[in-house]
C-alpha cells in the first residue's frame, strides 16, 4: 500500500491561519471559536471555514436577491452544484493530495487528530446542495430532514471537537441545532422571498389559508401571523426538548452551548414583538443584546 503523502508543518499552520482569517472575516450574531481553549481554536476555525464557504457557494451572490442586484458573478444553479461537488471531491480526497484548497489542508488535519466523521461534513454538504435546486416543503418532517443535515452535524462536530462522544448529548444538541435553523428561517421569511425559497410547509400554509402569492405580495394578514405564532411555537418545544445540554456541560462549552440556546429562543421573541410579521421585517440580535445574552449565559 503506497504511503500517505507527507505534508509540512509550514503548509499546515499556513492552512490552519488561512482558516482562522475566513472565520474572523465573516460576521455572525456570535464570535466564532472565542469560546473554547486556545489550542482547539484551530480546529474550530477550520470546520467553520469549511462550512461558512461550502454556504457561500450554495447562497453568496444568489440571482435575484436584492443586495445583488447588478452584480455580474452570480453563479448559476448547475455551476453551484459543480462547486460543491468539487468541495466534496477535496473533503473525499486523501491527506496530503496535491493542489486541495488550503482550508482541506487544515480540515483534513483536524479529522485525522480529533477522529472526526466525514459523514457529518458530507451530510452538510447535502443540505447545502438541496438548497440550489429544492424551493418548497411539502411538510414539516421534509423542513426537519434539512435541519438534521443542514444544521445537527454542527452541533455533533462542536461536541465531538471537544471530545464529547455520548450519543445521548448528541441528541440533545440535535434539537438546539434544528431549533436555531426553523428560527432562522422564520426570521428570514421575507429574505427567503428574494431567492424564491419558501420554507414554511406547503401543507401549513394551506391549513392557515396562507396562499403563495400573499407571501410574495408581502401581506402579513391575520392568517400570516397565526402561522407563523404556530411555527414559532413549536420551534420553542423544540428548543426546550434540548435546553437540558447545558446542565450536561462545563466551562466554556457549557456557556457556549447556552449563549446558543439564548440566541435562538432570543430571535423568536423577537418575531413575537414584531407581531410575527416577518414578511416585512427581520428580527436581528444586536450589539447590546448579544452582550445582555452573554451576561445571562454567565450567570445561569
Amino acid at each position: 500500500m503506497p504511503s500517505e503523502p507527507i505534508v509540512s508543518t509550514d503548509a499546515i499552520a499556513a492552512a490552519y491561519a488561512e482558516c482562522t482569517r475566513l472565520a474572523r472575516a465573516h460576521y455572525e450574531n456570535f464570535p466564532v471559536g472565542r469560546l473554547v481553549p486556545r489550542e482547539m481554536q484551530p480546529h474550530v476555525h477550520a470546520v467553520y471555514a469549511f462550512a461558512r464557504h461550502a454556504d457561500d457557494l450554495a447562497d453568496e451572490g444568489y440571482a435575484g436577491s436584492a443586495q445583488d442586484q447588478g452584480a455580474r458573478d452570480v453563479m448559476t444553479p448547475k455551476e453551484r452544484l459543480a462547486a460543491l461537488d468539487d468541495w466534496e471531491r477535496q473533503l473525499c480526497a486523501p491527506r496530503g493530495t496535491p493542489g486541495l484548497h488550503p482550508i482541506f489542508v487544515a480540515l483534513h488535519e483536524t479529522i485525522r487528530e480529533l477522529g472526526l466523521p466525514r459523514s457529518l461534513f458530507t451530510d452538510l454538504l447535502s443540505a447545502f446542495k438541496q438548497d440550489v435546486v429544492k424551493r418548497r416543503y411539502a411538510n414539516f418532517p421534509e423542513v426537519l430532514d434539512y435541519c438534521r443535515r443542514s444544521a445537527n452535524p454542527v452541533g455533533r462536530l462542536v461536541l465531538l471537537l471537544h471530545r464529547i462522544r455520548d450519543e445521548n448529548l448528541h441528541l440533545l444538541a440535535d434539537k438546539i441545532c434544528t431549533g436555531l435553523q426553523l428560527a432562522n428561517f422564520w426570521q428570514d421569511v421575507g429574505v427567503d422571498l428574494e431567492k424564491d425559497r419558501i420554507y414554511l410547509p406547503q401543507d401549513d400554509q394551506a391549513r392557515f389559508g396562507v396562499a403563495e402569492e400573499a407571501l410574495f405580495a408581502h401581506r402579513a394578514d391575520d392568517n400570516y401571523r397565526k402561522l407563523l405564532a404556530f411555527q414559532v411555537a413549536r420551534t420553542q418545544e423544540i428548543f426546550d426538548q434540548g435546553a437540558a445540554l447545558t446542565k450536561k456541560l462545563r466551562g466554556l462549552l457549557r456557556i457556549e452551548i447556552r449563549l446558543t440556546w439564548l440566541g435562538g429562543t432570543t430571535v423568536l421573541r423577537k418575531i413575537e414583538a414584531l407581531q410575527f410579521d416577518t414578511l416585512n421585517h427581520r428580527p436581528k440580535i444586536g450589539k447590546g443584546d448579544m452582550a445582555a445574552l452573554f451576561l445571562k449565559a454567565l450567570v445561569t
